[in-house]
């Protein structure tokens, strides 16, 4: 990875990877750590990855390293422009567009780690670097 990257914005299957201490997803974290890059997550992915299995310590500890950008009316009807934009609808894409979403507004250049590669390119463009997770 030669390109300097500014932002990496991570969805729940990032987060979760992280929270999981997954050493290969741990690996791709070093090197944007490396960079200088800030670690970003959208406030409703805390909602996606939480559930009676989540070890909420690693989660705590995880979330005071990252900065949660808010989900607010601007920025969902942003998202809900997203989804126009690239033909999709429903609650399936919902917290996808919203990541997206906040993706989209931070320091470029910006990486988004994803396990949703296709959905997502739809909805950042070539604004934002897609990472498949």
């Amino acid at each position: 990875m030669s390109e300097r990257i500014e932002t990496v914005v991570l969805d729940f299957e990032g987060l979760s990877a992280w929270i999981a201490q997954d050493r290969k997803f741990l690996a791709v974290l070093q090197v944007f750590h490396g960079m200088g890059a800030d670690l970003v997550i959208g406030a409703n992915t805390i909602v996606e990855v939480t559930h009676s299995r989540t070890n909420m310590p690693r989660l705590n500890w995880a979330l005071s390293r990252i900065k949660v950008e808010p989900v607010t009316e601007q920025s969902a009807r942003a998202a809900a422009e997203l989804l126009k934009r690239a033909g999709l609808h429903g609650h399936k894409y919902a917290i996808d567009a919203t990541v997206a979403e906040v993706a989209l507004r931070q320091p470029k250049p910006v990486a988004l780690l994803t396990s949703d590669s296709d959905d997502m390119t739809k909805l950042c463009g070539d604004q934002v670097r897609i990472v498949p997770v």
